[in-house]
């Protein structure tokens, strides 16, 4: 008689009341067919759906009816504005925050120090650049591309996330800053070995495709980072020569 037990057992076949729940159920099975439309019980099933939603339609409006008239009776009181020094017939554009020399004397100083890293670095450097300019036109990502973006990052030996990040994060930033400098420099980066530029050519090719179907922006940023990777018609390796400089 236990309450947790007794709740299951009650209708269970231990009970001998429900034995001739059994017969009853298989003979509902074999004659079981669709409601008829003027089912009455039909009618009050869809007016208590429909109460339901009503109800619950006139408390959300009625909850942010009040939300908002509490907000405007407070912030929009004469007293409370005059005591911030608001003026609501004031014509006269509001006062901005004024800038930190220091923070833009610093920003200044990273975004220099960006530029003067754009034709630094190798392999890894050159294929998360070019992946980044193929998927702005994209302006989106999903998981198929984190996805994608994860076995790009163990496959040019399994770097720390962070370094990973940062890498990336500064790849953004020169894409940013100076586009035209950050892709023309991405021959530099660059092995001389045509197989190699080749396989990273395919790399991206590869992450973009996981990402989605590949539209025509797509392409066409595809086509000029294949250009740059020297790779021509028929993906066939164009030798070109190399400046690479090693980031310190």
């Amino acid at each position: 008689m236990h309450p947790l037990r007794l709740q299951y057992q009650i209708f269970s076949n231990a009970n001998p009341f429900m034995a001739p729940t059994a017969s009853l159920a298989e003979e509902v099975r074999k004659n079981r067919r669709p409601v008829a439309a003027d089912n009455p019980f039909i009618a009050m099933q869809e007016n208590v759906s429909e109460q339901i939603v009503a109800a619950l339609d006139g408390w959300r409006d009625f909850i942010e009816t009040v939300a908002e008239r509490t907000f405007l009776t407070v912030y929009g009181s004469p007293a409370l504005q005059a005591a911030a020094g608001i003026d609501p017939a004031d014509t006269r554009p509001l006062r901005k925050p004024a800038k930190n020399r220091l923070y833009q004397e610093l920003v200044q100083k990273r975004i220099a120090e960006l530029k003067s890293h754009i034709a630094l670095g190798g392999l890894r450097e050159a294929v998360a650049r070019a992946l980044i300019y193929v998927g702005l036109g994209r302006g989106s990502v999903d998981e198929r591309g984190f996805e994608s973006v994860r076995r790009l990052r163990s496959h040019y030996g399994d770097m720390p996330l962070s370094e990973f990040k940062r890498l990336v994060r500064e790849q953004f930033a020169m894409l940013v800053i100076d586009q035209q400098a950050a892709l023309a420099a991405l021959p530099s980066l660059l092995p001389p070995d045509a197989q190699t530029r080749s396989e990273a050519f395919n790399v991206v090719r590869q992450v973009m495709a996981a990402c989605g179907e590949i539209s025509t922006e797509d392409e066409k940023r595809l086509s000029e980072i294949g250009r740059l990777f020297g790779i021509g018609e028929e993906d066939a390796t164009i030798s070109f020569p190399q400046n690479r400089r090693k980031l310190q």
